[in-house]
């Protein structure tokens, strides 16, 4: 019989596993490590808190940004492709660790395809490309009209079924087993119903995806709640630019709605869609040379001031009109089907949108391979930070960094293996299963949109922090809601920790309060937890050499 979660047998864990590498989550960093990691002869285990199918790579609308020598791409080329990226991440792009990371990106692109992965096509026998925002050529491949990230998800988990990829779902990872000497040997987890294992192995790889539940509008799932982050944090890992969360421009706009909030792909207005106000008046007629394809910070941030100025300073949406797109159903059913529940025709209505949280810039400080500040830990896709989006991602680079990094990273744990530079999983050492500080959701979430999204100012940030400090107790770890809460808890301490030191605006992080870029501030901030689990400004750390 399983113990209550509430009884303090619970805290010990019922059950063990081994594994040479554990990876946590299941999307396209995630799964990509896997699959190389078992075909270089790594025993293998993926935990998910979900079922396999159901992380953020799914909703992926837009598609892979990849200039791809084949497909005879004569106006563009990858350091062009470097460039808009580095122009999108407003001077904190790592611009070597960028280059890399894009210059890897046609071949995993061309694994991906050998892999059974089906992107659209054109009438030349050419992949279809679209343009999106911050792009200046038409590079962007993409399946199923706007269901790229399903598509290559689906790729993935067929190869991973294939392969027999052991996957462990509906367990959430909690913390690392760490050594004596502070190496990551493992982690706990606990099961659906509170029932707590251990899966001791010599690495972990934290694949876990994003932030957005941080908001009360996302266009991330509901397990989008910076589970992996935590964990990171608490075992002794850095991060850095947190304060930078992207909001995409547009997410269909429904009244009330909290949540996930389907997507609007910018790949629409890439197609000739504008943005325009109640009034039928343009949002982005000039604010920037790109009009409606400028780089996302700078369409979230005009849309939100075009808001403030409806009357009675209480717009919350605008509309993006895409009647003279032909053909919309047939190159966008994603997008066409969200509309139709709300009973709109994207060929002769405009469509309702607003801003939402969509995608964190920052992450777990780790090298172009995942390598992270403490042995046996590893990072990849958007929970990471290698330094490829600086303070604003470029459109569709996201899937190209989990496919490039998953790959290496597999490869990275392979060879500090064969270097004996990990730990001996048995050394690992359980971690105390007892609280930590955590806020009730629903108020974090308020807090965190009206003081912390788009417009921050100092006021406003403190604000938020006292409303934090004041409702945060401490709550047992002991199952998956509390697991998440203790987890957006901290984030949330962290991105204002960084957001109200940085008094400038530049890329995501809008200050009212100090609206220009200042380039003294052209910088990371890293993050560590202090030995009392706050959340700590702290210098950065080498990472070269570190496994």
């Amino acid at each position: 019989m399983t113990p209550p979660v509430n009884d303090p047998r619970a805290k010990t864990p019922v059950w063990e596993a081994r594994a040479d590498l554990v990876v946590i989550g299941s999307g396209v960093a995630g799964l990509t490590a896997a699959l190389r990691a078992q075909a270089l002869g790594l025993h293998v285990l993926v935990v998910t808190k979900a079922a396999v199918t159901d992380g953020n790579t799914r909703w992926a609308q837009g598609g892979v940004a990849v200039v791809l020598a084949d497909q005879h791409d004569l106006d563009d080329s990858v350091a062009k492709h470097a460039e808009d990226t580095f122009t999108a991440g407003a001077g904190l792009c790592d611009e070597v660790a960028a280059r890399s990371i894009i210059d890897g990106g046609p071949a995993a692109v061309a694994r991906l395809r050998a892999d059974g992965a089906k992107f659209d096509v054109a009438a030349s026998g050419l992949l279809a490309r679209g343009r999106e925002g911050g792009h200046s050529a038409f590079r962007v491949i993409h399946a199923g009209g706007d269901a790229t990230g399903a598509e290559v998800e689906r790729a993935l988990v067929a190869q991973a079924g294939q392969a027999g990829v052991p996957v462990l779902e509906h367990h959430i990872a909690v913390d690392a087993l760490r050594t004596p000497g502070g190496r990551v040997a493992g982690v706990t987890v606990l099961d659906r119903h509170g029932v707590p294992g251990v899966v001791r192995a010599s690495a972990v790889l934290v694949a876990s995806g994003g932030i957005g539940q941080l908001y009360q509008a996302t266009s991330n799932p509901e397990i989008a709640t910076g589970d992996g982050l935590a964990l990171a944090l608490r075992a002794g890992a850095t991060v850095a630019d947190i304060e930078f969360v992207q909001f995409h421009p547009t997410v269909l706009y429904t009244p009330g709605a909290r949540g996930r909030c389907p997507l609007v792909t910018e790949a629409v207005r890439g197609e000739g869609a504008t943005l325009v106000d109640g009034a039928g008046l343009p949002v982005m007629h000039g604010v920037h040379p790109l009009g409606d394809l400028a780089p996302r910070d700078v369409v979230s941030a005009a849309i939100t001031r075009r808001m403030a100025t409806a009357p009675g300073g209480v717009g919350d949406h605008v509309f993006l009109d895409a009647t003279s797109i032909a053909g919309f159903a047939r190159r966008f059913p994603t997008v066409f089907a969200a509309c139709a529940a709300l009973g709109l025709d994207p060929a002769v209505d405009p469509i309702p949108v607003t801003p939402a949280a969509h995608f964190s810039c920052g992450g777990v400080v780790t090298t172009v391979d995942g390598r992270s500040s403490v042995a046996g830990l590893y990072a990849a896709g958007e929970v990471a930070r290698t330094g490829l989006h600086g303070a604003n991602r470029l459109a569709s680079n996201s899937l190209l960094e989990g496919l490039v990094v998953g790959q290496r990273v597999a490869e990275a744990v392979a060879a500090d293996l064969a270097a004996g530079l990990l730990a001996d999983p048995s050394r690992g050492r359980l971690p105390s299963w007892t609280t930590a500080p955590t806020a009730e959701r629903d108020s974090l979430q308020r807090v965190m949109s009206r003081y912390a999204a788009i417009g921050r100012d100092a006021d406003g940030l403190a604000a938020a922090g006292s409303v934090l400090d004041l409702s945060v107790q401490d709550s047992p770890l002991w199952t998956h809601a509390a697991v998440e809460d203790a987890a957006l808890t901290v984030v949330a301490q962290a991105l204002l920790a960084a957001a109200v030191r940085r008094t400038e605006s530049r890329g995501c992080h809008v200050r009212s309060d100090f609206p220009t870029r200042d380039d003294g501030w052209r910088r990371s901030q890293h993050i560590r937890l202090s030995p009392s689990g706050q959340p700590v400004l702290a210098g950065p750390i080498p990472l070269e050499g570190v496994a």
